[in-house]
């Protein structure tokens, strides 16, 4: 299985992206220029965290107009795997592949610290190696990850069972329904603020609890691969 991370100016979670799927779990993975619009034939897409563009105007924003991101949304429209994390998460809502936004923290605090996270859906390509109920621990970074939508949008995310991730312990930045994680219709296109790639080595103190996020993904792209051939 061959990962792509998007490397947008301002991203500075890309290497540790790199680093948890090659150097640590052993995927093949490899960089992808904002400015281009070949996807390498990867068989899915990592968005991950940073400052993309600075944050001006809005996170996420000024990134949702990379050629990148053209080809990222015909790859996840046609039912390729796409994990948005932090900042990733904002630009999948700008893009429009995710509904709603993701704005300042209630408190107006950054925060960083390790956050207990709950499997609300098993069922998507960044889940389905996991139980519904099960409990991970994930650290947060961010200052922007407060999620909201709309009063009838967020009543069709719990209904359609969108909601993927939840903190556990009350959501650390304010976040609407405790929301850390949501997902695309498909299932097949997810944004989390919490960094899975930042819990992937046992030797740290994050845990490796990430990795399933990960291996999730490798299951769906294997199972999709079976029903190609069946």
């Amino acid at each position: 299985m061959k990962w792509g991370v998007v490397v947008f100016p301002g991203s500075n979670d890309d290497r540790d992206a790199l680093w948890a799927l090659e150097g640590v779990l052993g995927y093949e993975a490899e960089p992808l220029w904002h400015a281009s619009e070949d996807l390498r034939g990867c068989d899915a897409i990592v968005l991950p965290g940073g400052f993309s563009y600075g944050d001006y105007l809005r996170c996420g924003a000024l990134a949702r107009f990379s050629p990148i991101m053209r080809s990222v949304v015909a790859f996840a429209n046609a039912g390729g795997a796409v994990l948005g994390i932090c900042n990733g998460f904002q630009i999948l809502c700008e893009s429009g592949l995710l509904p709603g936004a993701l704005v300042r923290n209630r408190d107006r605090r950054f925060v960083c610290r390790p956050v207990r996270l709950q499997v609300e859906n098993a069922g998507t390509a960044f889940s389905c190696a996991l139980a519904r109920g099960e409990i991970l621990s994930i650290p947060v970074k961010h200052g922007e990850g407060l999620y909201v939508a709309a009063a009838d949008t967020l009543e069709k995310l719990e209904a359609r069972g969108q909601v993927v991730f939840r903190y556990l312990d009350g959501a650390p930045n304010g976040a609407t329904n405790d929301i850390a994680g949501i997902t695309n219709d498909a299932g097949n296109v997810i944004g989390l603020m919490p960094h899975p790639e930042h819990a992937v080595e046992a030797a740290l103190a994050a845990g490796t609890d990430g990795r399933s996020l990960f291996a999730s993904a490798a299951l769906w792209v294997a199972e999709a691969r079976e029903r190609e051939r069946a």
